[in-house]
């Protein structure tokens, strides 16, 4: 169950803990994986046909390869209307937030004359890939797709593995949702490759975005440069900052929403009031006697969450900051007020009410988040992923001259006398 520390030795051994959630272990896989990537680059849907019966689907052929609208129109049609009316009505609000990333062309003039600007392009073809079996995530075909047709991608192309043929009808109805212009049941490695590589019946794209596992995260980085991915995706986290003023029962049911993800999801809560850190832990363990993923929790709860007990809000927010979390939540009765003091986090959930499960569904901003610490550096996925922006120059003579001194100076320098007569020569 999970503990409560205060010791900061303690909280120097958990943080060492959480620092090696973030490493990719490729070990046994990786040479694996290269290899079916080199397969598929080499021999295309030969390759997808001979991976895909060998790991998914012993009767899948090339011709039943993708998923008809129809098909997915009527998965979308076979739902009851209460789902229905959820898919639409988180469609709506994810695509009405990403609108506001939309970045449009620009340009002005300096005070030499010279014309500068920033032309925004849309990326042409992007490839999602969503992971297949029992479970089914709709609201990751959301987040990933929609930010994309907002920014003008002309085509998505989604790819599903389809255990033994079957694709969840939620996961079919998000990808009619979303409107997809091809969905082909491939998955794994090879389904990344053939994204990245083209094969004769799958374009090659762009971009790839999506979680899967570890041999499509090793995957990616194994095409990284031959086109774009999203990022590398680690196990989940919530971290949340909390005071007196906080409800226990509510702190507990959000670490656990984030702890029954997987068996080194990672809840940390760094609380101010001793009385309420016993509390929570006690509400954690009445849910977790009600929960249905106990083996999860054991795991999560046991090696990567604790309850941190802080000498006040500054070294709570020190921690968070060090932390850099996926979710953050602040579980105050003056939450607002300490939104600019946090420097690292994916996203913020302020006040007791914003629950972190309003933002994997129906907030509307994306719920693809950097983990692991990687929002030191890293911004949610959203529109500026799916567009490129190429630099606009343009001098006319008399503007050119203006800098052609500093050009050549600056080009004698690095001893590129070439680059130094390519302004000159304007002048002559």
């Amino acid at each position: 169950m999970i503990e409560i520390i205060r010791d900061k030795k303690d909280i120097e051994k958990y943080f060492e803990v959480l620092n090696k959630r973030g490493s990719l272990n490729s070990g046994e896989y990786s040479d694996t994986v290269k290899a079916i990537v080199n397969d598929v680059a080499l021999n295309g849907d030969l390759a997808l046909l001979k991976y895909t019966q060998k790991f998914d689907n012993p009767d899948f052929s090339l011709e039943n390869m993708e998923v008809s609208k129809e098909a997915q129109k009527h998965a979308f049609e076979g739902l009851n209307s209460d789902i229905k009316r959820v898919l639409l009505r988180s469609k709506e609000r994810i695509y009405s937030y990403h609108e506001h990333q939309k970045r449009e062309t620009w340009e002005y003039q300096d005070s030499i004359g010279a014309k500068l600007g920033q032309k925004i392009t849309p990326l042409k073809r992007i490839g999602v890939y969503v992971p297949g079996g029992k479970a089914a995530y709709p609201s990751s075909v959301l987040m990933n797709i929609l930010p994309a047709k907002v920014a003008g991608v002309k085509e998505v192309i989604m790819v599903t593995p389809a255990v033994k043929g079957y694709i969840n009808p939620l996961v079919l109805a998000a990808a009619y949702v979303c409107e997809v212009d091809h969905l082909y049941t491939v998955g794994g490695a090879q389904a990344i490759a053939a994204l990245a590589y083209g094969t004769k019946t799958i374009e090659r794209v762009d971009k790839i975005v999506g979680p899967g596992n570890i041999f499509v995260a090793l995957a990616k980085r194994e095409v990284y440069g031959l086109c774009g991915i999203d990022s590398i995706a680690g196990p989940s986290e919530v971290c949340v900052i909390a005071d007196k003023t906080a409800h226990a029962n509510f702190v507990a049911a959000d670490l656990l929403a984030q702890a029954e993800h997987d068996p080194i999801a990672s809840a940390t809560l760094f609380v101010t009031d001793e009385a309420l850190a016993n509390d929570v832990k006690d509400y954690v363990q009445k849910f977790y006697n009600e929960s249905k993923r106990q083996t999860i929790l054991d795991s999560s709860l046991t090696k990567t969450s604790k309850i941190v007990i802080c000498d006040n809000l500054d070294e709570a927010i020190k921690y968070t900051n060090r932390l850099a979390p996926e979710h953050l939540e602040l579980a105050l009765d003056d939450a607002r007020s300490i939104v600019d003091k946090i420097e690292n986090a994916g996203a913020i959930f302020i006040g007791h009410y914003t629950a972190e499960s309003y933002g994997d569904y129906m907030a509307g901003p994306n719920h693809v988040l950097p983990t692991c610490g990687t929002a030191r550096y890293f911004s949610p996925l959203g529109v500026d992923d799916f567009i490129k922006k190429t630099s606009l120059i343009e001098f006319d003579k008399e503007t050119a001259l203006k800098l052609l001194d500093d050009v050549d100076t600056f080009a004698k320098e690095e001893s590129l006398e070439m680059h130094a007569l390519s302004a000159r020569i304007r002048k002559e």
